[in-house]
């Protein structure tokens, strides 16, 4: 996966240098949840963008209960009329044993308000921990993610599908916009996920549901050209 990235970062970059644009972001979120399952509270977070030609590479970060999470990705975007595509890989690493290294190549595909990703992913596991509860140390575990979307006018709808060696749905819905005064991107939102995602959230050895909402605000900053 890291040669694949490398050769993509490589790509974007030794384009024709007009074509470059280099952006920065950051922001700060009442609740952190990826693909349904919850990080932490009050989180702030922060990236790096370089994008040329439908190529792109970067870097985000965000806080989590304990250390950081730090996200390093490359991949294409393209469009062909109403149609939309893209091909990818991220990784997902964390600092102070919060969790352990996530690499995963990423799908796309959409037409007009329709749109569908995906992922294919490893998950290092240090705990070995299995689905059943069980635990073996170094035992890395596989993954398939899905999620079709609908956007429409801000409003957007997702269903989060885990397969393979994880299980679990979320289901998402929400409103995005700019607050065009001072360019400040803010999204609010409401997040169910499943008994299977979840697990156990309160301790009391029986699997939870849950719902959150959630708001996040963010600015990004152009830096070149």
């Amino acid at each position: 996966m890291k040669k694949i990235a490398c050769a993509l970062v490589l790509a974007a970059t030794t384009q024709s240098a007009h074509a470059v644009e280099v952006t920065a972001n950051a922001g700060f979120m009442s609740d952190y949840i990826f693909r349904g399952v919850f990080q932490s509270e009050s989180a702030a977070m922060g990236g790096l963008d370089v994008k040329q030609d439908g190529f792109y590479a970067g870097t985000w970060t965000a806080d989590v209960d304990q250390g950081l999470e730090v996200d390093l990705y490359g991949g294409y975007n393209g469009a062909i009329g109403d149609f939309t595509y893209g091909a990818g890989v991220t990784g997902y690493y964390y600092t102070d044993n919060f969790d352990d290294t996530y690499q995963e190549v990423n799908l796309s595909v959409g037409y007009k308000i329709f749109s569908i990703s995906g992922a294919i992913g490893r998950y290092d596991n240090f705990h070995g921990t299995l689905e059943d509860g069980a635990t073996e140390p170094n035992k890395k575990l596989d993954y398939t993610f899905i999620a079709p979307r609908v956007d429409y006018k801000g409003f957007y709808g997702v269903i989060g599908i885990f397969g393979n060696d994880f299980d679990g749905e979320y289901y998402e819905a929400g409103y995005g916009s700019t607050f065009d005064p001072i360019g400040l991107d803010y999204k609010i939102s409401v997040v169910h996920s499943s008994k299977d995602l979840v697990g156990d959230r309160d301790g009391d050895g029986k699997e939870d549901d849950d719902t959150r909402f959630a708001f996040s605000i963010s600015k990004t900053f152009k830096l070149f050209p």
